[in-house]
């Protein structure tokens, strides 16, 4: 099973199946990306298909930057980022809970930075997420 509810590579996610995917999540992923949008502006969107195992996520950048990649899951999505050091040493004191804080410590390391992916499936689960992108973008 692909990691994202997406993975027909020649079918790029529509806004209605997206909302009947996501359901009540739908709000909270429009919610984020209205918020980093405003945040972080100019932002685009860009849909990317990344294989058959990993489907469909929707990468948000500033600029040429990937701020993050947000991957659709049946009634959740989860948000991805490659966190390079300083960014990592930032998140330690951003009050972020401890949960999040050890998926960092444990996440695979490459050479664009630890890949973290944090799932969303509340309205709490948002803030995390907001803070990781600013720290990913002030380092």
């Amino acid at each position: 099973m692909p990691f994202s509810a997406f993975a027909d590579k020649a079918h790029e996610p529509r806004p209605a199946e997206l909302a009947a995917v996501l359901g009540r999540s739908a709000a909270r992923w429009s919610e984020l990306v209205a918020h980093l949008e405003a945040d972080f502006a100019p932002v685009t969107r860009e849909w990317v298909f990344s294989g058959a195992k990993w489907g469909w996520s929707l990468r948000l950048k500033r600029k040429k930057r990937a701020i993050v990649y947000l991957t659709p899951g049946e009634k959740f999505f989860r948000a991805g980022f490659a966190l390079g050091e300083k960014a990592v040493a930032a998140v330690r004191n951003m009050g972020l809970p401890a949960e999040t804080l050890e998926l960092i410590d444990e996440a695979d390391r490459y050479a664009e930075g630890r890949a973290v992916r944090l799932e969303v499936r509340t309205k709490a689960d948002l803030e995390p997420v907001r803070i990781i992108a600013a720290a990913k973008l002030a380092n």
